[in-house]
């Protein structure tokens, strides 16, 4: 019976649709617009030229919104990884000494970024990751990894000699008030930076205002760069770099150098198009200075062990019955063998759903009701219209077949 009614079905008179890998969506194209070092020369006391300069930029340039929407950001799961193009030419910003050090990436998702950078160089590596399968990727290529949320993860400060940090684009709530994520984890991660150690914080430009006050605050030889890779143009990515200042240093900076240094940041959004772009070369390198080894201690819950736990708990066992329930189960043959219209009712409840057939023909169907609203327009003698509006339900037959076409019946 089986083979009769998918034969029936599967010769049907259906509308196949051919089924083939989707248009892959073009990437968008970006001009390379040569530009100068984009800097504030705030130690030389150029502040008047930079204040005109931006000024006479934000006129004549429109600003545009970031492209980074809340849910795309969901879509991916906030992970935005670092294309390795970008990777390769961050790894000649930077000079590492011949004497071992430790290097830390805080969102270090598959490694592959993380290991790009402080290649050939006796870095010791060590990342956090919250996902367990990126997390499993990056392990052979780190000395340390924890799984588990960055910001429930501990270390003592002044440890690290350089700071690789992609942080997620999102929100995030304290208290009453929201927060941006890039400027939560550049708070966390920032003291764990070694003085005279380097940060390299890849964001949208325009959150830079965000982390404003942090990065002028505490850091020096500030640098900004566009990326030029596909993605990143795609997502409005600047690269910025910066060493930690001394207590020393910090003590002794003026609030107008302060000032000056957060208008920077906070002008990454309307200057993006005007920023350089992050070249292979560089001639002012940034040289990673020494550390010794340190810890990581994770101090949140492990969820994904809690995970596994529950479906043997007792209270998971007790509830699966209402909140899994098994799906009901109909077999065996019937009494009499079934006409034409008893054949239609039992497929169009769903119960001899499955997958029928053989060869080119094998196929899976799945039947469903569904309600519909059909509309009547009738004219009366004197010539008003009236429209009718009837619902009803149908049953409409989806089927796919194993060579990827795929069918609709009503």
């Amino acid at each position: 019976m089986r083979s009769r009614l998918g034969i029936a079905i599967s010769v049907g008179n259906l509308d196949l649709i051919e089924c083939g890998p989707a248009a892959e969506e073009g990437q968008p194209r970006h001009d390379h617009i040569p530009a100068l070092f984009y800097r504030r020369a705030v130690a030389a006391g150029d502040a008047t030229t930079a204040s005109t300069t931006t000024t006479s930029s934000t006129t004549n340039q429109k600003h545009r919104s970031p492209k980074v929407s809340r849910f795309n950001a969901k879509v991916r799961c906030n992970y935005y990884p670092l294309p390795l193009r970008e990777a390769e030419r961050i790894r000649n910003l930077l000079q590492f000494p011949a004497e071992p050090f430790s290097a830390l990436d805080p969102c270090v998702g598959d490694g592959a970024a993380f290991a790009a950078i402080t290649r050939d160089s006796s870095a010791r590596r060590y990342g956090i990751e919250l996902d367990a399968y990126r997390a499993e990727q990056a392990g052979p290529s780190l000395t340390k990894i924890v799984q588990g949320n960055c910001l429930e993860t501990h270390c003592a400060v002044e440890s690290f000699s350089l700071s690789f940090c992609n942080p997620p684009y999102d929100w995030a709530l304290a208290g009453n008030t929201r927060e941006r994520l890039e400027a939560v984890f550049l708070n966390h991660i920032f003291r764990w930076l070694t003085p005279g150690g380097v940060l390299l914080l890849v964001i949208p430009a325009e959150r830079a205002t965000d982390c404003a006050q942090i990065l002028a605050s505490h850091f020096k030889r500030a640098m900004v760069f566009r990326l030029s890779h596909p993605e990143s143009v795609r997502y409005r990515q600047v690269l910025i770099a910066g060493v930690r200042r001394t207590r020393r240093e910090r003590e002794q900076l003026r609030d107008r150098e302060i000032s000056e240094g957060r208008y920077l940041f906070t002008t990454l959004g309307r200057e993006y198009e005007r920023l350089p772009e992050l070249d292979d070369t560089c001639d002012d390198r940034y040289a990673v200075p020494t550390s010794g080894p340190t810890a990581l201690t994770f101090k949140g819950l492990p969820l994904d062990e809690l995970e596994e736990l529950v479906a043997n708990s007792p209270a998971s066992r007790q509830t699966a019955r209402i909140l899994v329930p098994e799906p009901t189960v109909i077999g065996g043959r019937p009494l009499t063998p079934l006409h034409a219209g008893q054949v239609g009712l039992v497929a169009c409840s769903g119960l001899i759903n499955g997958i029928f057939g053989s060869g080119e023909e094998r196929h899976i169907a799945a039947w469903k009701s569904k309600k519909v609203m059909t509309k009547l327009t009738e004219e009366e003698e004197d010539g008003t219209t009236v429209i009718r509006e009837r619902e009803r339900f149908v049953q409409e037959l989806s089927v796919v077949f194993a060579t990827g076409e795929t069918g609709t019946l009503e």
